[in-house]
């Protein structure tokens, strides 16, 4: 009888063991959501790539400081500050920290971002008490609004130092970023849009939020993100851009164009890449409609959310329309 029991007891201590060890890598690989170390390059003057394998993060470099845009997951926050030290700069020379939106893969490592630099970090308004409450509260969850404030699925709270709404400038020494609102996968995503000097040729560079589909749009919740996502669709396609990069690096080859690097005249040249940009916001516009079409006609919401078919092209007369480059 004793014998049994040392026994069990010898079992469960084990499986207690496994249990810890387990849960642990659980834990590690959830707080870096899979990603894995990504190769730091420039892409074209002083913006570089420090983001993962596939969640992004760019540096802005300056000789007044740094801009740093978007965190990574909690767990990809040493992951970004070793690509900075490995281009040769430092951490503590990033003086403003940029957020695309509230959610957990970009805006997850803000906090220990921000307590190793010590730079100020700029959130939208439609985001910001998002972000400052470690992702609680983010209304285009719809019904499962309420898990985003267990407290083990939220992460670590930054401070949010300032807040802007569309159209901002930030400035640090002579980089200059403008803040364009694109809400629809978030209340408050930002599109960033930025020139870098690359050589003797001034390129504009546009980092857009995300236009994936929220899950509350899905389920028929939140129905003003309709208008949203048209006036976001609008808005990008009115930027001029010769560079275009995104919130997950799969969404503008990141990979590939890296790759072609190697043989291009120029290792900016891959990423010059207009033509993707139009594809890639005509791919999500199409995508949204098609979700449109199958839910409820607009005209069951109330009338001040009403998007009419004039306005937005109609649904099965899709015709992108791009703004000429000046």
């Amino acid at each position: 009888m004793v014998t049994r029991r040392r026994f069990l007891v010898a079992v469960l201590a084990v499986t207690a063991v496994f249990g810890v060890v387990l849960f642990g890598k659980w834990r590690d690989a959830s707080n870096r959501g899979g990603q894995l170390p990504a190769e730091p390059f420039r892409i074209a003057g002083n913006l570089y790539y420090v983001g993962a394998n596939d969640v992004t993060s760019f540096l802005l470099t300056g000789p007044e400081g740094h801009v740093l845009i978007d965190g990574g997951y909690p767990g990809t926050a040493p992951m970004i500050m070793a690509s900075i030290a490995k281009l040769g700069f430092k951490i503590t020379d990033v003086k403003v920290l940029l957020n695309s939106h509230a959610h957990l893969d970009h805006a997850g490592g803000l906090a220990e971002l921000q307590k190793a630099s010590g730079a100020a970090l700029w959130v939208s308004e439609g985001d910001a008490d998002i972000v400052a409450a470690g992702g609680a509260g983010d209304p285009t969850l719809g019904p499962f609004r309420v898990l985003s404030y267990v407290p083990f699925l939220r992460y670590p709270a930054p401070r949010v130092d300032h807040r802007f709404r569309d159209g901002a400038k930030i400035r640090v020494g002579p980089t200059e970023l403008t803040a364009h609102v694109t809400p629809g996968h978030t209340p408050g995503c930002t599109t960033w849009s930025f020139p870098v000097r690359d050589g003797d040729r001034e390129l504009r560079v546009v980092h857009i939020c995300s236009l994936t589909l929220p899950l509350a749009l899905s389920v028929g919740e939140y129905p003003e993100i309709r208008a949203e996502f048209e006036s976001s669709f609008r808005t990008l396609r009115s930027l001029p851009v010769d560079i275009w990069v995104t919130s997950h690096a799969r969404e503008f080859g990141r990979y590939r164009k890296f790759r072609e690097r190697d043989t291009a005249k120029d290792p900016a040249d891959p990423f010059i890449d207009r033509d993707g940009y139009v594809r890639y916001i005509d791919s999500a516009e199409m995508r949204f409609r098609k979700l449109v079409a199958e839910k409820p006609p607009l005209s069951s919401f109330p009338s001040h959310e009403v998007v009419t078919l004039e306005e937005t092209n109609g649904i099965g007369r899709f015709r992108p329309f791009l703004a000429p480059q000046h």
